[in-house]
């Protein structure tokens, strides 16, 4: 909800979620950008597909919404064409060298002054003891966990996003919750 509220999707805009999962998010991105706007999801799995779909359905919200089974390290999108992206707990599962590719991917596809929201696990957490567990556990055991802690907020800035906001929440383990924008 933090990210949502974050991103404040606005009527009419073309929003991007990548790693759509049920479509929790999607539900709440189409309500916000009425029947004029069209939301844009992105995630690899077919059964998420149709979960998410199943989820739209009930809120008769499928028209507002294009579902698509890719990669984000290549965005199925023109360039300029979003006016902003969201990701929940999506970034953290690419592996370290992928990340600079899917937001380099994400600025791409978004038009200038456009934004980027990412909620993700955070590696940023002073001497927090979950984070140090999250990553031995995905090293040791990456087939059973498969994303761990991630500096969020660091990864944006490299890929050339400018900073407009960043909140640290804890749940189980900190999270990070960063708006940036495309700099014209």
């Amino acid at each position: 909800k933090a990210g949502l509220s974050l991103l404040r999707a606005r009527t009419g805009e073309r929003v991007l979620e990548i790693g759509f999962g049920t479509g929790h998010s999607l539900v709440a991105l189409a309500k916000a950008v009425g029947p004029k706007g069209t939301v844009f999801g992105l995630d690899l799995s077919d059964k998420m597909l149709q979960r998410a779909k199943a989820s739209l359905a009930k809120f008769n919200l499928l028209g507002r919404v294009r579902l698509r089974c890719a990669d984000a390290a290549q965005l199925p999108y023109e360039a300029n064409s979003m006016d902003a992206v969201f990701m929940s707990f999506t970034l953290e599962l690419f592996d370290t060298p992928e990340i600079p590719t899917v937001l380099h991917e994400c600025k791409r596809v978004l038009r200038p002054g456009g934004r980027i929201v990412v909620v993700g696990m955070s590696k940023d957490a002073k001497h927090d003891p979950l984070v140090g567990a999250f990553e031995w556990t995905h090293e040791h055991f990456p087939n059973f966990l498969d994303c761990r802690p991630i500096y969020v907020r660091m990864a944006l800035e490299k890929a050339g996003f400018k900073i407009e906001r960043a909140l640290m929440k804890h749940m189980w383990i900190p999270v990070e919750i960063v708006r940036g924008a495309k700099v014209p």
